[in-house]
């Protein structure tokens, strides 16, 4: 691979999509939409050689999950790629604008970001989600997804470049690192001559190596330890399929449940009915020491004793963690020492008590009586999303199209001269 190579041609294929119109790359999405879709036998077969390569080296299942796709997963990389083209444009969006005493006109005007970044690892949907919002913000983008993902990446890549030389657009907008190396995420990293913003999405090793060793601007998120709060006024069955559908709707996801607090004045009645409702559904349990005498020897089976970094952990998997809690100061306690800033939230019927906590949780996304598994770009009718930045930048949650551009001042005078 010649990352140099690919820098420059992401560089100039960045000063030709700052040229491209709305109805262009509107175009494009639709092409490349319509490639996916004709190409979903190919793309499947390359998918299912790499699970199979991925259970033979010992993926876990939450890996192999990311990893997999099937008919209805294209159907939604597809639909997600239509919904992106029919949203509304934020390139030449203006901002703000004023005129001068001197005269001066000036408008501050959303422009693309420019070259993108964005590693990932074990989910080739990431592929089409990054290509069509880089697309239609009229950003470029080079891709370096994980080795697990080569084939069907190959095959994603392949139909996505198609789709755009049927458009008429530059084929190198989208580029893809055909190479498992590692060394190529290094050298990635420090094409700081062609590269504006680095976006990794992986665990927390891949965004710790990238935040030390990035010479570009990096985002990080995607890692969700998050919580849901249940406050003494809650209506407690309606409490019930909330915390089921965050929990297991999609376990292996950054906005998955990991730790339901309790109040204590309802733990006694809440907790036993919880644990009976999810270990139906094949949930085990860790308990802190309150929760294990509620529970005083039943759910043996489902249940054991949080261990020292349990409520630490995000889960990907069908553990949940429960405490109780003696009001909505501890919980936020709680929540500020074990969150990772991405989702938490809280079921109650005390409006006072949902100011406060949507106050004083820090989070990216901060709930009230909702489950966490609505962060996500297309839930919050982003279309689709690069990545969930965890961070206080520009670009806060699911990061879709407005996030992926900066801005720029236009000036214009009438031969104007500074006094």
């Amino acid at each position: 691979m010649n990352l140099e190579k690919m820098g420059k041609q992401a560089k100039q294929a960045a000063r030709a999509m700052a040229q491209t119109s709305s109805a262009a790359r509107i175009e494009a999405l639709q092409a490349i939409a319509g490639e996916i879709e004709r190409s979903q036998e190919a793309i499947l077969q390359e998918n299912a050689v790499d699970v199979v390569d991925g259970k033979a080296k010992g993926l876990s299942a939450a890996m192999v999950d990311r990893l997999l796709l099937n008919p209805a997963r294209i159907a939604g990389i597809v639909a997600d790629l239509r919904s992106v083209a029919a949203l509304p444009d934020p390139v030449g969006e203006v901002m703000e604008q004023s005129v001068l005493p001197n005269g001066l006109r000036v408008r501050k005007v959303r422009v693309p970001l420019g070259v993108l970044g964005v590693i990932y690892e074990a989910r080739p949907n990431v592929t089409a989600d990054v290509a069509g919002l880089a697309l239609k913000s009229g950003n470029c983008v080079i891709l370096r997804g994980g080795s697990e993902t080569m084939r069907s990446n190959r095959a994603l890549v392949t139909a996505i470049r198609t789709g755009l030389e049927a458009a008429g657009l530059p084929q190198d907008a989208i580029q893809w690192i055909d190479d498992p190396d590692r060394a190529h995420v290094l050298g990635l990293l420090q094409l700081d001559s062609y590269v504006d913003l680095i976006i990794p999405r992986g665990g927390a090793g891949l965004h710790d190596f990238c935040r030390k060793n990035s010479r570009i601007p990096v985002i990080t998120g995607g890692i969700g330890i998050c919580h849901l709060f249940v406050d003494e006024s809650a209506n407690l069955a309606a409490s019930l399929p909330v915390i089921e559908n965050a929990k297991i709707q999609r376990p292996t996801v950054c906005n998955a449940l990991d730790t339901v607090l309790v109040h204590e004045k309802v733990a006694e009645r809440f907790i036993p009915a919880l644990v009976e409702r999810l270990a139906g559904v094949e949930v085990t349990f860790r308990g802190d020491p309150e929760t294990m005498r509620i529970l005083a020897g039943r759910f043996t089976e489902v249940t054991q004793a949080a261990g020292p970094q349990d409520f630490d952990t995000e889960w990907l998997s069908l553990v949940l963690g429960l405490r109780v809690v003696n009001g909505l100061d501890e919980a936020v306690e709680h929540i500020t020492a074990h969150s990772t800033g991405h989702s938490d939230g809280i079921l109650t019927e005390d409006k006072v008590n949902a100011a406060r906590f949507q106050a004083v949780v820090d989070s990216a996304a901060v709930y009230v009586n909702a489950s966490t598994r609505f962060t996500d770009g297309s839930q919050f009718g982003l279309g689709a999303e690069v990545a969930i930045s965890t961070q206080r930048v520009h670009a806060r949650g699911p990061m879709g199209l407005r996030e992926l551009t900066t801005y720029k001042w236009l000036v214009e005078g009438d031969y104007t001269a500074r006094s």
